[in-house]
């Protein structure tokens, strides 16, 4: 199924709705409206199974170690460029 087809979502009619009613019945139906649409969307989560919950765990871990050992090295470099460029007087 392509993401583009409606699958019976909550939509709101926007700019094409008429200004019927008046500003309190509008405020409170716009968050009917949000609440619906919230709804609507929680409806698509899909929760991942133990095993896909590890494996992203794990490639997060991975990429983390990864750029905290890229910075770690940026840091120690530019240290290295710090201390012989303007030295530490005696």
């Amino acid at each position: 199924m392509s993401q583009d087809e409606p699958r019976g979502e909550v939509i709101a009619t926007g700019a094409t709705r008429e200004k019927s009613g008046n500003a309190f019945s509008r405020f409170f139906g716009g968050i009917a409206l949000f609440i619906r649409q919230v709804i609507s969307e929680l409806r698509k989560v899909v929760t991942p199974t133990r095993k896909e919950l590890f494996k992203f765990t794990a490639v997060v871990l991975v990429f983390v170690l990864i750029v905290m050992g890229i910075v770690y090295g940026l840091d120690t470099l530019f240290a290295f460029v710090t201390h012989w460029v303007f030295g530490i007087p005696d």
